[in-house]
C-alpha cells in the first residue's frame, strides 16, 4: 500500500490500510488513520493529524509552516477529520501559538487550489469550491458552501448552513442560514432549499426567515433589530437563538440586505 518512491519518516504513525502513492513525502510528527489515501506527490508536514478514509489528491500540501511572520517554528497542528476529500494543490497550514492548530472537519470537500491558513476552523460537511482562499483565524460553520475564487479576510466567520456566491470578497461575518452574493456582498435571502434538504422543519425555516426580515429588512440597525425581534417574539426557535448569538458575538459586523448596507 506504500509506493517505493514515497519518502516517509520512520517516526510517522501510519495505520494499516493507508495507501501512499508515488513521490509522497511525510515528516516525523504525523498521524494518518486507517483507510486514508494519498494519491501521489502529497507533502505532509510535522503536526498533521489526518483522520480515517480521507482522500488527498496530487500535489496537496498539508501541515506546513503558517505564513505568519510571528511564527517562530513552534510545534503546532493541522487536523483533518474523517472522510474528507482534498483535491489537487490544496494547501492547509498548521496553526500558530494563537490557537495551536488549524482544523478541517469531517465529510468536507475542498476543491482544487483551496487554501486554509493558520488557526482556521472549518466545520463538518463544508464545501469550498476551487480557489477559495481563507485568511488566518477564519471560522467556517458546519454545512457552509463557499463559491469558487472567493477570498475571506482573516478573523471573519461564515455561519453554519450559509452559502456564498462565487468570486466574492468576504470582509465581514456571514450570518447562519443566509445566501450571500453580488458585489459588494449582500444577503439575498435565506438558504431555504439547503435547509429543507437537511431536514429543517417548515416552521423553523419560517422562523429564520422572519428573524432576518426584522433584522435586515426593517430599516433598523443591528442592535435595534435584535431588540425588536426579541420584544415581539417571547418564544424563540433554537435555530434563531443560534443566529442571535452569532450576530451578537460578531466583531467585524455582519452582511446586510441590498437595500440596507449599514
Amino acid at each position: 500500500m506504500i509506493h517505493p518512491t514515497a519518502i516517509i519518516n520512520p517516526s510517522a504513525r501510519i495505520d494499516e490500510g493507508v495507501e501512499i502513492g508515488p513521490y509522497c513525502v511525510i515528516d516525523a510528527d504525523v498521524e494518518i488513520k486507517r483507510g486514508t489515501v494519498l494519491m501521489s506527490h502529497v507533502v505532509v508536514g510535522d503536526g498533521a493529524r489526518i483522520g480515517a478514509d480521507v482522500r488527498i489528491h496530487p500535489h496537496a500540501v498539508i501541515a506546513t509552516a503558517p505564513q505568519d511572520l510571528k511564527y517562530d517554528g513552534e510545534p503546532t497542528l493541522a487536523i483533518i477529520g474523517d472522510r474528507t476529500t482534498i483535491r489537487e494543490c490544496v494547501t492547509i497550514n498548521r496553526g500558530t501559538t494563537s490557537s495551536g492548530k488549524a482544523q478541517v472537519g469531517s465529510d468536507c470537500l475542498l476543491m482544487a487550489y483551496v487554501h486554509v491558513a493558520h488557526d482556521c476552523v472549518v466545520g463538518n460537511n463544508v464545501i469550498m469550491a476551487n480557489s477559495v482562499q481563507l485568511g488566518g483565524h477564519v471560522e467556517v460553520g458546519d454545512w457552509a458552501i463557499v463559491g469558487g475564487a472567493t477570498g475571506v479576510h482573516q478573523f471573519c466567520r461564515i455561519g453554519p448552513h450559509s452559502m456564498i456566491g462565487a468570486c466574492s470578497r468576504v470582509v465581514k461575518d456571514v450570518s447562519p442560514f443566509t445566501l450571500c452574493g453580488k458585489e459588494p456582498l449582500v444577503v439575498e435571502g435565506i438558504n431555504a432549499i439547503g435547509l429543507k434538504r437537511r431536514g429543517f422543519s417548515q416552521q423553523t425555516i419560517e422562523a429564520i426567515d422572519t428573524f432576518y426580515t426584522v433584522l435586515l429588512r426593517s430599516g433598523l440597525n443591528t442592535s435595534d433589530g435584535l431588540a425588536r425581534y426579541e420584544e415581539t417574539h417571547p418564544v424563540i426557535d433554537d435555530a434563531v437563538k443560534m443566529c442571535i448569538d452569532f450576530v451578537r458575538a460578531s466583531k467585524r459586523g455582519i452582511y446586510r440586505g441590498a437595500t440596507n448596507r449599514s
